[in-house]
């Protein structure tokens, strides 16, 4: 099988948060199964790493953008035994960064990801790789299963080519006006209600949900709340159209980037037999932070997002009362106010609270480490993938009762507890569930048992890869489109 995987970042070339680390990990995870081919197609933006091996592919083709034409080079490495694709636009890729400024989206979102997306298709034809499969991530994506099933309709070398559409956090959309529509060389016809027409507009996180043969969100419990309209941002009519074409299989971590027996970035590895690299990660990261040095004070992290989603004010109001009994490490980017209020903890109480206003990937894995506790207070989270790194690591989740947080982590009072979970999605709630922790701390015996639960719990990407290539070989199995 020919799978091209279509996403907008992807660890470790480019990275904004979980949709990097699920297509790098499914890149690899797909390029191990015996005869399969792989190519992953990636925005050349400016911030690319590892760009230094990159091999050029001689030449350009164009995209039409409206009435224009762009210019598209393509350039390309080996991964393993994939091989990954970037696309070259000055215009549209060479920027600092990924989607927005602090003032902002680009303005020209729309057209970046028409340029992606049918630079995709073109660079296929460029190279002569003829994909059973285009595997499409999120709205950056979206318009791909479009493209495939109209204006390349009639097309030959896609004849046999089907298409599946990975919804990673549907409360992204890429809504834009009409003139998008037209930019992006749509028939007019097809501007209606059933299949591009949204609100007036187009977005393109709805048109690669009808457009696709199959389409999947990232965890079982997230696509019931879709269909049931919780948190489902107005698409839950959409998806039931789909009917059995839509399901949730649940992402996996990596477990060769994530083993913290062989984590390059920590002062000493461990692993569940045996937890002094643990406690050594701690102490190193508490004197790092300036905190106390003190194994029985439990240390409280959190490596996120700064977004209302991610439930990040909850922890900034709950802190204060938790002064006196736990220290606090929180990493993230995003919304001003909460920047300024951790910041603001942070500078009231330095030897307790530190606020790492950055995202870094060697911090993140330091902090996993070194926690006992892991917050995750999400008002919905289609799968999250730091609660089940924060297991691997041993420090204990304490996590709302959405999404993907409900399939991975055992809650309360269960033998194969694996983290605690808040009985209500407000402070209150968050506070209640440290207190829980803390009590559970206290009594090392138990804390020890919880932690091996959530250490040896698998989180591989096996039985989710069974479960995509079960939907790749069912979507081609349909046949040609004529």
């Amino acid at each position: 099988m020919n799978i091209v995987l279509a996403a907008s970042e992807a660890f470790p070339f480019c990275k904004t948060g979980g949709l990097a680390d699920v297509v790098g990990a499914l890149t690899q995870d797909f390029s191990r199964a015996r005869g399969t081919k792989v190519l992953l197609f990636l925005p050349h933006y400016r911030s690319i790493k590892n760009a230094s091996s990159l091999k050029t592919v001689p030449g350009a083709f164009f995209i039409p953008i409206g009435a224009r034409l762009e210019p598209a080079k393509i350039s390309y490495l080996k991964w393993g035994n994939a091989l990954v694709f970037f696309i070259q636009s000055r215009k549209y890729f060479d920027r600092d960064e990924l989607y927005q400024t602090a003032a902002g989206d680009y303005p020209d979102n729309d057209e970046r990801f028409i340029f992606y997306s049918r630079a995709v298709l073109e660079a296929c034809k460029y190279i002569g790789f003829r994909p059973d499969i285009i595997h499409a991530h999120d709205w950056q994506a979206g318009l791909l299963p479009a493209y495939l099933n109209t204006v390349y309709k009639s097309d030959a070398f896609f004849t046999r080519t089907r298409s599946m559409f990975t919804i990673h956090n549907i409360a992204y959309q890429g809504y834009f006006s009409r003139a998008s529509f037209i930019k992006a060389g749509f028939y007019d016809a097809d501007f209606t209600p059933n299949k591009f027409e949204y609100w007036g507009g187009i977005s393109y996180l709805k048109t690669g949900i009808v457009f696709a043969d199959k389409t999947n969100t990232v965890s079982p419990t997230y696509a019931k709340e879709l269909l049931n309209g919780q948190n489902s941002f107005g698409m839950e009519g959409i998806l039931k159209s789909k009917g059995a074409d839509f399901m949730g299989i649940l992402n996996g971590i990596d477990t060769e980037v994530w083993d913290p027996q062989t984590d390059t970035m920590l002062p000493m590895g461990y692993d569940d037999e045996s937890l002094k690299g643990k406690a050594v990660c701690k102490e190193t990261l508490q004197k790092e932070l300036g905190f106390e040095v003190n194994p029985n004070i439990p240390l409280i992290g959190m490596v996120s997002r700064l977004a209302y989603q991610k439930g990040v004010d909850l922890v900034s109001d709950i802190i204060p009362q938790f002064n006196n009994k736990a220290q606090f490490v929180i990493q993230g980017r995003g919304d001003a106010r909460t920047e300024e209020a951790f910041s603001r903890l942070a500078s009231l109480n330095p030897k307790k609270v530190s606020f790492q206003k950055v995202v870094d990937e060697e911090m993140a894995h330091k902090i996993y480490a070194a926690s006992d506790i892991f917050l995750m207070p999400s008002r919905f989270e289609p799968c999250g993938l730091s609660q089940m790194i924060s297991m691997r690591y041993g420090a204990l989740p304490i996590v709302s009762k959405v999404g993907g947080l409900l399939d991975t982590v055992k809650g309360n009072g269960t033998p194969q507890q694996t983290g605690f979970f808040m009985d209500t999605l407000d402070a209150k709630g968050l506070a209640g569930a440290i207190d829980k922790a803390l009590q559970a701390y206290s009594q090392k015996s138990i804390w020890h048992k919880l932690m091996v639960n959530g250490m040896l719990a698998d989180f591989s990407w096996e039985n989710s890869s069974t479960q995509y290539f079960k939907c790749f070989k069912e979507a081609v199995k349909r046949g040609a489109k004529w």
